[in-house]
This record gives structure tokens, sequence and C-alpha cells, in this order.
């Protein structure tokens, strides 16, 4: 290590809260064991207290995003500008629903409310409609009541109307793909079947519940692998006809099941739509086997549990939901947590406490963000459900263990994929910032991932991304504790720097006098094939007008970062 420091008390102050900071994150597990530092060491209800009840949060922001889904109830300008202002950081587009018309005409309104509140960052979601199994039509259009224990023939000729005894089905493989004893699920689960016998183009289910079903209903087939494509014609026309026409910034790939469904969605954008983002649902047992590779290979995770509900039992929804919850944080995925979050709040004004308490442990798991679906779209309180979710956020970050949170990640990320030099910067700059209480983490950052490798950690103070590129800015709109600032070029970092700062000031991130972590990245090439990996961090107190950069310098074979700091 080399210090430079003009007195000896900034000499010692700095060197012990710079060393600290990375010696934490080259810590061995031994280390950590001496000094307590184990799972389950720590008081994890330290953060729930009688003054959490009865205070307001003391947070300056939110960093939990919401994603809202557009419908008739909030697609109008007005009401667009009004769910921005409560706290909507993405709108989704359901493909479920729909045509390009009205997808479009509903886009051009969400551009016109950006317009209007050009403070506020909010990206746009393509949400694909997926493979589908339906029922087909009934006789004379009336609905049919079906009584438990009775036989039923679910046959896969389309054509036919059906009746109390035979019902249509839109798969054409169902016979070779269930099995006697398979439950199949029909109509959001309310009514449920158990295969007795298979036949050449249909099945025999006997039915287990008193239910009367309408027409063209759902179908869910648990444990089963459906031999249709995830990506669908309709999908394709979608993504290739809406999604890179009209630029949207995100795609919600439903149904997906392997890495390669990933790909073949990023083949379709092509170099055109390079800077989408592809958010895979995990809707179906498939995609939880393969959910590893799929966090890959995708840009992020939505925990879509309606249809995941279908296909593994109610009980297990909650155990898959933290599961993926912390795979994708291990690694620094962001991760959605979606569907029937405050289903109530469509018709009443209040959310029930059960909802509000399932928005609040999906924040304490770790998800980056939660999603309104019918809420927004067809309900009859949109904004108030935006405002409710983004005060439950708040009051469940307030209770979020980051200590303890910090500490777990980083010993997975030393046993996942090791420490490279942005992620070992990434790390110590949270770290110094929860060490000496630094209020923002400011990072100038290209394609946006040194921002999400330091919310990997999730800070408690805010984290400001500086960017060039829109397209960077709005990917970042579902990383948790993000806020972003565009600049014109990278060039004059010093000005740079000092605009970034007071943009922090100006967003009350922090008050003049307050110190903050900058931190840049620059990759130069020396010689073949050796690479020469530069991240500065600055801490700024600007009443003082003093400047502290550190310089950390590796090389490919990394193992320790070494520090030359200079001080002005």
């Amino acid at each position: 290590c080399f210090f430079f420091f003009n007195d000896t008390a900034t000499t010692e102050i700095y060197t012990e809260q710079i060393v600290g900071s990375v010696r934490c994150v080259q810590e061995t597990d031994t280390q950590q064991q001496k000094k307590g530092i184990r799972k389950g060491s720590l008081d994890l209800g330290s953060k729930f207290t009688l003054e959490k009840i009865f205070n307001e949060p003391n947070s300056i922001m939110r960093k939990t995003k919401i994603i809202c889904t557009i419908g008739p109830a909030c697609w109008s300008v007005d009401q667009l500008v009004k769910m921005l202002e409560a706290g909507m950081n993405v709108a989704r587009l359901n493909f479920s629903h729909g045509d390009h018309k009205l997808h479009g005409e509903t886009l051009d309104r969400l551009r016109e409310a950006f317009r209007q509140r050009k403070n506020l960052t909010c990206g746009v979601l393509l949400d694909t409609k997926g493979p589908e199994i339906r029922t087909g039509l009934l006789k004379d259009h009336k609905n049919i009541d079906l009584k438990k224990g009775q036989t039923l023939e679910i046959t896969t000729d389309y054509s036919i109307e059906g009746d109390e005894t035979i019902i249509s089905c839109s798969y054409e493989a169902l016979p070779r793909s269930v099995k006697v004893g398979n439950q199949m699920l029909i109509a959001d689960g309310s009514l449920i079947c158990v295969v007795k016998e298979i036949k050449q183009k249909s099945v025999i289910v006997e039915v287990q519940n008193d239910a009367v079903i309408g027409e063209r209903k759902n179908m869910n087939l648990p444990g089963v692998s459906i031999d249709l494509p995830t990506v669908t014609e309709k999908d394709e026309d979608d993504i290739v006809n809406f999604g890179l026409k009209k630029g949207v910034d995100f795609i919600a790939l439903s149904f997906c099941r392997k890495a390669e469904d990933i790909e073949y969605v990023r083949d379709l954008l092509g170099p055109r739509g390079s800077h989408i983002k592809i958010i895979a649902k995990i809707e179906n047992h498939e995609g939880l086997e393969n959910l590893e590779e799929i966090i890959e290979a995708s840009d992020g995770i939505m925990v879509a549990r309606g249809d995941l509900g279908m296909e593994i039992p109610s009980q297990k929804v909650f155990v898959a939901q933290k599961w993926m919850i912390r795979k994708c944080n291990d690694v620094g995925k962001p991760v959605i947590t979606a569907t029937q979050m405050m289903e109530s709040i469509i018709k009443n004004p209040r959310p029930t406490r059960a909802e509000a308490s399932d928005v609040a442990n999906a924040v304490l798991d770790g998800t980056d963000c939660v999603m309104l679906s019918g809420e927004t779209a067809n309900g009859s309180f949109p904004i108030i459900a935006v405002e409710t979710m983004a005060k439950i956020c708040r009051e469940a970050e307030e209770c979020f263990d980051v200590e303890y949170y910090e500490r777990n990640i980083r010993k997975k990320t030393k046993q996942i994929m090791g420490y490279s030099g942005e992620e070992a910067m990434a790390a110590s700059a949270v770290r110094m910032s929860l060490d000496a209480g630094y209020k923002c983490i400011i990072c100038f950052t290209e394609t946006g991932d040194q921002a999400r490798k330091i919310a990997k950690y999730k800070p408690l103070c805010p984290i400001l991304a500086v960017s060039i590129d829109d397209h960077v800015i709005k990917s970042l709109c579902i990383t948790s504790g993000v806020v972003c600032l565009r600049v014109p070029s990278f060039q004059g970092v010093d000005a740079l720097v000092e605009y970034a700062i007071r943009s922090a000031v100006d967003m009350e991130f922090c008050e003049e006098g307050d110190e903050v972590v900058v931190l840049h990245l620059s990759l130069i090439h020396i010689s073949e094939p050796t690479r020469l990996l530069s991240i500065s961090y600055a801490v700024f107190c600007l009443k003082k007008k003093k400047q502290y950069f550190f310089t950390f310098q590796s090389y490919d074979s990394f193992q320790l970062p070494y520090f030359y700091i200079p001080i002005n």
C-alpha cells in the first residue's frame, strides 16, 4: 500500500477506514468465525421495535422499485402522471390482452406523461402472452354445471362445442403428455380434475369438486412437461413488430423453461435490440429446475406466482419465492415479485393486512421490485395502490438488516464466483459507506454493470448511477436502491464528479459537509494479454473542499487489490 497524505491525522483516519474495508472483503471464514460473523450470530429481530411501529421511516428514498400494469383504469395521461408521482418505476404492457394498436396508443400516452415529468425515470416492459392451453366453446355459449365425482371427457378436437359430458382443449398433445393420476386445473384452479383414462385423442377425467365454468378457460397441467414452444408466433410478432419498433426497455418472457428460450429472444431482437433487457418469468416446474442457467442467461427474474401456484402446491409457493430471490441476490441479478400482491385493492381503498405483510415480506426477502397487476390496470384505486405499496416498501426497508445481509452476500460471492476487481470495489464501497456512514455512493457507469454490483450488497445509502446512455438509465429502473443521473459525456472527470455531488445534494441524498463515495472505472489495454483495471474512489467533503482519491489497480491474476492514494 502507498499512502500520501498532507497530515498525520488524515493518514490515520483513512488508512484505518480503507484498509479495514478491504480486509472485510478478503476475510477468510476462520477470521469471520473469530469475529462472530456467522450465520445466526446476529439478532435478526433487532430491526423490529416499538419505535418502528409508531414513527415514520427515516429513509430519504424508497429503494424497492414498483412495476405497474397499464390498463383502462389508469391509461389516461393525467392518471399516468399521478402514478409516476406516486412511485411507478416501470410501466407494464400486458400482451395477453389487447392488440398493437391499443398498446401503441397506451405507449404514446405514457411517453407524453414522461415528458411532463422529466425528472422521473420510468421504463416500459412488454409482457408476452406465452404458450397457453384453453378449453373450447360451449353449446349455445352457456356455462356448464359440473358435479364432484362425475366423469368428463376432454378432447383435442377443438371444433367440438362442449357440454356437461365433454369439452374441447386447444392442446393437441394432451393424451401424449399426461399420465393416469395427473391433476388438471381449469379456470384458475376453480375446477380440479384427475386423469382416469387416456384415449387416442382425448382423456377421461374425474371431477373433484362442484364447479360452474364458462368457455375458453385456461388449463394448467401441474408437473407435466408441455410440448409447446415457449415463444409463440404471437410472441414473436409482439417482440419484433412492437417491442423493437416502439423501443421498449424490457421484455418479460412468459413461461420461460430453459436458457435457450432467452437466447432465442436475443436472436429475435438482434443488434438493434441488444439494449432491451430480458426478464425470465418462472411459472412452471421446468423453469424452477433450470433456474440457475436461466438466471445466468437472462437479465433478471420474475417470480410469477399466479401460474406458478397452479403448477406447484400453494403451500410451496412461498418456498419457491424465497429460493428464487436468494438465488438472484447471490449473483446480483434483479428479481421481481409479482401477482396478487394487493388484489383486494382492486375494489377497496385499503389492502388486507395479509397483503400488506406479503409486500413487506418480499422486500425483506431481498426482492428488487414488486408488481401491481389488476390493482392498477382495472382497479378502482390505481393511484392509492401505488402510494400504498410505496409506503409498505419504505417501512419494510427500514427493518431490513443490511449489516447481516451484506456480510452474508460477501461470503456467498466468494464461494460462488470469487472477487473480480469490479466486484471487490463494489463490496468495498458498500462496506466503507456502512463503516464510515457515508451518505451516498456515486458510480460512473457505461453499461450499468457497476451500479448493479454495488446494488447487490444493498447499502443503506442511495446509489447515484451516472451515465451517458438513456438505455443504461432505463435498464436500472428494476435495480433496487439505484437512482440515475444523465450526463452528455464522460469528458472532464473533475467537473462531472462535482456535478454529480451537487445533484446528490439537490436530490437530498446528502447535504453540504457530508461525505460521499465516488467510483470511476477505466479499462486500459497495456499489452496482450494483460489488462489493467483501475477504479477510483473519492470521498468528498463539500464545505471543506477536500478530495481524497483512492485508486485500486489489479491485473487478470487478481488476488488482492493494492492502493496508490494521492491526496489533493
